[in-house]
Order: C-alpha cells, then sequence, then structure tokens
C-alpha cells in the first residue's frame, strides 16, 4: 500500500507530543510525516524556557535528538515556515518550494500580544517567547541596570525573575488591578503581590501605557494614562497569547470571532482533512493556554486518526500549581466561585505569608475550586478532591488549616480510586501507575519512563512518589532512597562520590553520576555537601545556581523583604567598642535590633543594596559574618563560667569562643547549635543543643543531639570528664560523622534517632573507632578550619560578587521606620473567615 503524506505545520512542544504519539500507533504504517518548524532549533520545552537563563542549553531542552526524527522516518524541515495552504489541491507552500499532503495537522501554536502601544517597536522593546527572544533579551541586559514586564500573568511573573535572574532591577506593570487576575481572587492576588515586591520586584497595577519614548534616567520611558511614569533600561511584554491562526484564515478555514481554528471534539477543523491542537486551536469557544490540554488534544487527534470510535476532546481541566519568584502559587477548578450556589472557606495567615481559598458546593459536600499563595502543601490533595469529586469530611476547613490548628494530613495514595489522574499533561492515572508497577517498574524513574508521568510541567512530581511509594509497599518491594530523579544516590552516598572523587562542582557530579539538569532537592543538597567538602565560596560561579534565598544573598530574608545582618559574637563575648559599631551601623541604616536567644546582636531592615555597605563597615570594626543563613553553625552559647560566677568550675566563655572560632562557617545537613555551661547549673541550657558542653571539676562533660526546636530533644550524655583536647577531638569526629551521614535537611537530633544502633553505635564509631576512620574525620574538620574565611568579606571584595547586591533604580530614598515595622508586625494574625457567594 502506497504511503499517504501527513504534515504537521509546528515543532513545539505539543507537535512534537502528536508525533511521539502518533509514531506508536497503527495508522503510522500507512503514513510518511513530515514536519515543518519555524524555528532553527528542534522542538524544545518552553515550560522551563527561563532555565536557559540559568545556564541550560537548548540540547538541555530539548525534546528529541535530530537521530530520533530519522529512526522514526520523519521528514523534518527547521527554519522553513510555512507560508501558504491550498486546500483545494492540499498543497503547502514554504519558501524552498511546495508539498501535497493528504492530512495536514496545525500545531502552530500562539504569539505574543503586543499592545497597540506608541513607540512599543523600538530597540530596547521585546518579547518572552523563544531561546531567540531570551538571546536578545540577554544581549540588551548587559548594558542595562532596570527592565519592566507588561503584563502580570503567569508568563509575565516568569519574565520578571528572568530578568531578576540577569541582575536587572525589575518592575512589573499590569492592566488589571491586580496580579494573575485569571487565577487568583483579590486577597490572593494582593498577597502576591507583597510577596514579590518583599522580593525586590516592583509592580504597578492598574497601569494604561500610552506611549514608549526616550527615557531621561534610562533608555526608555513607559508614560501612562495616568501621567505618571517609569523609566527603564529594556522591556518585555508578556500580555497574553493570541491564536496562531494566519494560515488557517488565509486559507478559509473557520476561526472564532476573537481568533483561533474553529475545531471539533475530534481535533479536526471545518475541512476534513485538516486538524488543529493547541493553542492555536479553538475548542467549544476556548483557547487552552498551558501545555497539559494541548498534549491531550494531540493524543485525541492520534487515536482519531486510527479510527477510534470514541475518541473525544471534552475539555481540560486548567489548574495550575507554580513556584513564582520563589512564591508558591496554586489555583484549582473553580477558583473564582463562578457556579450559583458556590460557598468559601478562606485562611488567611499575614504572619507567615499564607492565603488559601476553598470554594464549596451549595451543600458543603463537593469542593469546587482552591487557591493557594505562600505554601501550596495542601495543593495534591485539594486537586484530588476536586478532580474525582471525592467528598469532602464533615469540617472541610482543616484541609487548608495548618495541622497545629486542627489541619487533617494530606490525602493518602490509598484513599485515591485508580481513575485518579496523578499527572494531567500525559493523562496518567494511578490505576496506570499501578499497571506500570505490576509490570515491573520498582522506583519512580522507571515509571515516568513507563507512563512518561511527570514529564511534562513537572508539577505532579511529589503525588507521584507518594502513590509510587505506596503501591511499592503494598507490594512487599523496599522503597527508594534516591535523593531525587536525577541521582540514584542518597545524601550519604552523594558525599562519599564527592569526596572520594574530588569533584568540586554540580555539573561534574550530575554529568558523571546523575542525569538531567537537577531540581530544587539535589541542587542546593549537593551544595551543601560541596561547602562541606571543600569550603569554597557561596557565591563562586559554580555554586551561586545551587543556593537558596538566603544563600544566594547571604543574609536572611525577612517577610517584609529586607534583610537581616548577624555578625557573629563568639561566645557572646563582645567589647564597648564594637557595642558601640553595632548602635552606630543600626542608627545609620534605621535598623531594628534584637537580643537574641544564641547572644548575639540582629539588625533588621536592611534593603539588599546596603548589604554590602553595612558588612564593610561591620568588617572594619572586626567583625565577621555570623553565618546565620546558612546551614551551618549558627552560635556557641555561653553563661560567664568560672571567670565571674561564683559557682563556675571552668572556663565556658573560653571555651565557648574556641569551640565557635572552630566550627564557625562549618557547612553541614542542617543547622547546628552548640552551648558551654560553666557548672552543673546549666545556665547556658546546653543540654537542649546540637552539642552541649558542661564543665565538670574534672573537665567537660559532653551531650549530643539536643535540639529546642520544633521537635524539642533533650541530648544524650556522649562522653564525661574530657580535657580540652579530648573535647574538641570528640566533637570533630560526631560533628563530621553527622556530615557525612545524615540525609538532607536533618538535624542531629532525628539523625540520631534514625540511625541503627542509635548512641551506643555513635559511640563505637566515635570513642572506640569501630569503622577505623577517626583519624580520618579529625583531618577533614582540620582542613575545613584552615581553609574558612568570612563570605562577607570575600564578598565585598570582589567586584563581581558585588553586582548581586547594585543599587535599585528607582528605590525609594528612605524605608518605612522602625516603628511602623513593629506595629505591623504586633497586627498580624491568622484569620480564618467561613463566607457565602
Amino acid at each position: 500500500m502506497e504511503h499517504q503524506t501527513l504534515i504537521v505545520i509546528g515543532n513545539g512542544m505539543v507537535g512534537h507530543h502528536f508525533l511521539e504519539q502518533f509514531c506508536q500507533s497503527p495508522a503510522s504504517e500507512h503514513y510518511q510525516l513530515v514536519v515543518f518548524g519555524e524555528e532553527k532549533q528542534l522542538a524544545y520545552d518552553r515550560v522551563h524556557l527561563s532555565e536557559y537563563f540559568g545556564g541550560s542549553t537548548h540540547a538541555d531542552l530539548a525534546m528529541a535528538t535530530a537521530e530520533w526524527y530519522d529512526a522514526q522516518g520523519i521528514e523534518l524541515h527547521l527554519n522553513e515556515p510555512v507560508t501558504s495552504i491550498d486546500r483545494e489541491n492540499q498543497i503547502v507552500t514554504t519558501p524552498k518550494g511546495h508539498y501535497l499532503y493528504h492530512q495536514l495537522v496545525l500545531a502552530t501554536g500562539s504569539y505574543p500580544f503586543v499592545p497597540p502601544i506608541a513607540g512599543n517597536d523600538q530597540d530596547g522593546c521585546f518579547v518572552y517567547r523563544t531561546l531567540a527572544d531570551l538571546d536578545a533579551i540577554r544581549a540588551s541586559a548587559a548594558q542595562a541596570r532596570s527592565g519592566v514586564v507588561v503584563g502580570g500573568g503567569l508568563l509575565g511573573l516568569e519574565a520578571a525573575n528572568a530578568l531578576k535572574s540577569l541582575g536587572l532591577q525589575a518592575h512589573v506593570v499590569e492592566f488589571a488591578p491586580r496580579l494573575m487576575p485569571v487565577q487568583l481572587d483579590d486577597q490572593g492576588g494582593g498577597l502576591l503581590r507583597q510577596k514579590i515586591e518583599d522580593l525586590g520586584v516592583q509592580v504597578h497595577t492598574e497601569k494604561a501605557t500610552t506611549e514608549i519614548s526616550p527615557g531621561a534616567e534610562a533608555r526608555l520611558r513607559m508614560n501612562f494614562a495616568d501621567d505618571s511614569h517609569l523609566d527603564t533600561d529594556l522591556i518585555v511584554f508578556s500580555a497574553g497569547i493570541r491564536p496562531q491562526d494566519t494560515l488557517a484564515r488565509a486559507c478559509g478555514l473557520e476561526v472564532g470571532e476573537r481568533g483561533g481554528i474553529v475545531v471539533n471534539n475530534q481535533c479536526t477543523t471545518s475541512d476534513p482533512a485538516i486538524h488543529a491542537i493547541g493553542e492555536c486551536a479553538l475548542w467549544n469557544h476556548r483557547i487552552f493556554g498551558l501545555v497539559a490540554p494541548g498534549y491531550t488534544m494531540a493524543r485525541t487527534l492520534v487515536a482519531a486518526l486510527n479510527q477510534d470510535q470514541d475518541a473525544a476532546f471534552t475539555g481540560a481541566d486548567m489548574s495550575t500549581k507554580l513556584k513564582l519568584l520563589g512564591v508558591d502559587v496554586g489555583s484549582i477548578g473553580d477558583a473564582h466561585a463562578q457556579i450559583p450556589g458556590a460557598r468559601n472557606i478562606r485562611f488567611h495567615d499575614e504572619q507567615s505569608g499564607h492565603y488559601r481559598r476553598m470554594v464549596l458546593s451549595q451543600d458543603g459536600k463537593k469542593l469546587l475550586g482552591a487557591i493557594l499563595v505562600g505554601d501550596n502543601g495542601p495543593y495534591d490533595t485539594l486537586l484530588q478532591y476536586v478532580l474525582n469529586g471525592i467528598e469532602l469530611p464533615d469540617n472541610p476547613e482543616s484541609l487548608i488549616l495548618p495541622e497545629s490548628e486542627g489541619g487533617a494530613p494530606a490525602l493518602g495514595a490509598d484513599a485515591l480510586p485508580d481513575t485518579a489522574s496523578i499527572c494531567s499533561c500525559h493523562n496518567v492515572t494511578k490505576g496506570d501507575i499501578c499497571c506500570a508497577i505490576d509490570a515491573g517498574c520498582t522506583d519512580v524513574g522507571s515509571v515516568k519512563t513507563e507512563t512518561r508521568a511527570s514529564t511534562g510541567c513537572g508539577g505532579c512530581s511529589a503525588l507521584l512518589k507518594k502513590v509510587v511509594d505506596s503501591e511499592l509497599e503494598k507490594r512487599g518491594v523496599e522503597v527508594c532512597t534516591d535523593l531525587c530523579e536525577h541521582f540514584p544516590y542518597t545524601r550519604q552516598e552523594l558525599f562519599h562520590l564527592v569526596k572520594v572523587n574530588g569533584i568540586r562542582t554540580f555539573q561534574n557530579l550530575i554529568s558523571q553520576y546523575g542525569k538531567g539538569q537537577g531540581c530544587d532537592i539535589c541542587k542546593p543538597t549537593v551544595g551543601s555537601i560541596l561547602a562541606s567538602c571543600w569550603n569554597e565560596h557561596v557565591l563562586a560561579t559554580d555554586h551561586v545556581p545551587l543556593q537558596d534565598t538566603n544563600d544566594t544573598f547571604m543574609a536572611n530574608m525577612q517577610k517584609n523583604g529586607t534583610y537581616s545582618i548577624v555578625p557573629r559574637i563568639p561566645g557572646g563575648e563582645i567589647t564597648p567598642d564594637k557595642l558601640i559599631v553595632l548602635g552606630e551601623v543600626a542608627k545609620q541604616y534605621n535598623l531594628y535590633t534584637k537580643i537574641t536567644g544564641g547572644q548575639r546582636v540582629d539588625l533588621f531592615g536592611a534593603t539588599l543594596s546596603e548589604l554590602p555597605e553595612i558588612w564593610e563597615k561591620l568588617i572594619a570594626a572586626g567583625f565577621e559574618t555570623g553565618h546565620a543563613y546558612g546551614k551551618s553553625l549558627r552560635t556557641v552559647k555561653s553563661c560567664v563560667g568560672s571567670t565571674w560566677c561564683r559557682y563556675g568550675v571552668q572556663d565556658s566563655v573560653g571555651m565557648a569562643i574556641m569551640l565557635e572560632n572552630r566550627y564557625k562557617g562549618l557547612r553541614a545537613p542542617h543547622k547546628v547549635k552548640m552551648a558551654v555551661s560553666g557548672c552543673t547549673r546549666e545556665c547556658a541550657e546546653a543540654q537542649s543543643k546540637d552539642f552541649g558542653v558542661i564543665a565538670t571539676d574534672k573537665g567537660w562533660n559532653l551531650y549530643v543531639c539536643g535540639n529546642g526546636g520544633m521537635r524539642p530533644r533533650h541530648a544524650d550524655l556522649f562522653a564525661t570528664d574530657l580535657s580540652d583536647d579530648e573535647l574538641i577531638r570528640t566533637i570533630d569526629r560526631v560533628v563530621m560523622f553527622y556530615v557525612r551521614t545524615a540525609d538532607r535537611l536533618q538535624r542531629t537530633s532525628v539523625w540520631l534517632e534514625n540511625l541503627e544502633g542509635g548512641l551506643d553505635y555513635l559511640k563505637q564509631v566515635v570513642l572506640d573507632d569501630s569503622l577505623g576512620i577517626g583519624e580520618e574525620l579529625e583531618q577533614h574538620m582540620a582542613e575545613l578550619v584552615s581553609t574558612y574565611r568570612c563570605e562577607w568579606k570575600a564578598a565585598v571584595e570582589d567586584p563581581e560578587k558585588r553586582k548581586r547586591f547594585r543599587e535599585f533604580v528607582n528605590a525609594p530614598a528612605q524605608k518605612d521606620p522602625v516603628q511602623q515595622w513593629t506595629f505591623e508586625r504586633g497586627q498580624r494574625r491568622p484569620v480564618l473567615e467561613v463566607v457565602a457567594s
């Protein structure tokens, strides 16, 4: 039988997904596939487009290789746009020739909407859609200080994050009264705005741009309808998308009044030989701007071309779970309560910055929609209630309340029916996952390979792991302990690989022992491991992309968007001159000051650009960074000991200073706190610390693995009557054994509880050297001690590192006074509101 020709116009994510599905179907034997792509690159992942600014290349984002197309027998034409369609003769034309088709698929996607503003086409104006667009933005940003994104929706906030990652002062200009107006309500949009502004991105809502002209203080000026203006060096338009239906209009296909190629339930247009899928297609008067519905359309069309009479596209779930500029945002189902009779339950915790809204049916039995800002923890549970019509509990508010206030635990995997949708991108149900496990899959990675779950947007990865782990446990299979999908190793195993093989960068580690580009789990974990092994600066070029927000700016971000300054004060001992400097700096920069429980002074309220200036003054006065921002040693608390106290039997202050200076800067799986008490009266509360030292008349008693945090644990007595040298050597060994063997983000208390053999085993390893690694642990600690340097001193002396903190454009000259912050802090409290629409 002679092959017919099936032409696909468009080589984006949806078009490529169609090719993948079609090549696996019986109909592929009867067709020659021909693909035309307007861009010069192979299909790539636009969902993760912003990672291109973080070091990813086209090869990293590519959805296939040229070899794959060859292996499938696909005739590929890149950088060859189709210019016209002759429906009568079934011919498509490009600048390079004419091509006959029997079936034609339009997967032309969409184009960025650029508002009709005078001056929108001059140098410095861009859109945010393709790799070529991002290359142009990056080139322009190299000569810029500020950038504006026009549009406060999903893509706009992604673009703002990209500008911020390029070191620009970023602004977002939105015509609507709130950010993300399609997904969020007023309260959710307001909280998102607050959080984004706290991160240094200035938001301007209810702004209509009338003209773009040359700027006075920057390259361009945006003039607004309210007679205000904003100067900026570049502008990125991300004000929405429009369906790319030009070819369809030109050849007479039916299109919608506001654009979009009209398709039926089988994704066929008004011409039975032409089909449309993805963002260019208009189904039931709707355009779907997410990748998951496009994938569903692609699968539906493949089924229809294979003569499946039941194939039908019936709409798609538009729920979204995102992390925008580091802020969790979730929107599920009927988030705006548009269904008649809908009722609402809202939880708004202004202290922690969490907003959660549930939309319930009139009888209160079904969940119709939800909004989450600040914490997407309940997202997976709420989504399953909506998608599967699961009846709500008698106290539905428990689904959005914190557990400390009566919140219910997350919906277990066992509670989900087999029909529950786990991955909407690839239409994978819980039943599909169970079948994959029954067929031999034994971990998340193999389930993903078999079902393709979580290989689209990745938003279902946490839920997928829950389901896989639950089903494996039911079958008596040991659950995988891999750090994440990118590394088939535990944190302990990765530590040994790094140390033994002398690996000093994340890229070297993942290229040798992992796969992909990494994630929010493995990147900071590896960053911590590298710091624990080699003690290189966290802002070194290879290490910056691995850090979280606090480590990135070497300061703890506070809820109002400012940063805290925490200089080290070893043992709590400080000179009058240094106290005076702290007061002078706090007064000069209008900082709130607080004596901490760890016996040092915190200075709150510094802007990002002020951090280097403040640290220069503190370093000149003899201060060092206190590493309050890192997973490292925080403080060594002490009483006054035998120097002043009539009960003291040892110099607790001197020992505390010695310990703090020895272990300062040490990176660990989690923060570490120590204390030294000069006698058994325990004024330094040493037995609530990770490492507590209590003086005796014969030396020092050492307590280990205490915790005064959310899970208080009394420290265990580990060794008694140690000399100074014995104490140091013992702590060296315990600390390094913890650093090498603990799991990610595991406090010493939890580490000891999970350590096989517990305290007795730890004593054997450290005191008896049962593993023969005692000297090695000591040597490793000695290397870290010898390579210590103040991270802030290194940063302020390096012009390249200082660029991360450079002055904002149009930043306010004055901050709010300290009294205002104090008042706000006292006013903020959680609010639970139940209302009827």
